[in-house]
């Protein structure tokens, strides 16, 4: 199957947070705690007995809009502590890729700059089923909207605890 891969990022956003970039990378390298910032993803669970993030290491995604539900299987790709985090996404059960998800943070001054990316995988003739799964037309601006409210939603979080 012929994947195209777009060099250009669908959507991305930054946040600069006051907190440690250790601090920062616990959580979001962490999917099951991570999904609490998250728009359309809801649950989150490491696989075959993982519970730490490592490049290869799977986890199971459970995503939702509205009425709409659907799985995925994410591999992580890049597991750099304080650094960056990334993993690649594939539809449950026909393994068709899908995305690419990654959190690159940077230490500024006061704490540290969080960057997220996400970069479309999906084959061209998939979009059709896609859009009918999810419910979303505009993926790229869907995706940038909830990049928004992530990175918000984690800036709070992190700034409020001690």
């Amino acid at each position: 199957m012929r994947v195209p891969r777009f060099p250009e990022p669908a959507a991305t956003g930054t946040v600069t947070v006051r907190a440690d970039p250790a601090k920062a990378y616990r959580i979001i390298s962490d999917p099951p705690v991570m999904i609490r910032f998250a728009e359309e993803a809801h649950r989150a669970r490491w696989l075959d007995g993982v519970t730490s993030p490592a490049v290869g290491a799977s986890f199971r995604g459970y995503n939702r809009n509205g009425l709409r539900r659907w799985v995925t299987t994410c591999r992580v790709t890049d597991a750099d502590p304080d650094r960056r985090f990334a993993y690649e996404v594939v539809t449950m059960p026909l393994a068709i890729p899908i995305s690419r998800w990654q959190y690159d943070i940077e230490t500024t001054s006061d704490g540290c700059a969080i960057t997220e990316t996400n970069w479309l995988r999906v084959p061209l003739w998939f979009i059709p089923f896609a859009i009918l799964v999810t419910g979303v037309f505009n993926r790229p601006g869907a995706n940038n909207a909830h990049i928004g409210t992530t990175l918000n939603r984690l800036k709070t979080h992190l700034e409020a605890a001690p």
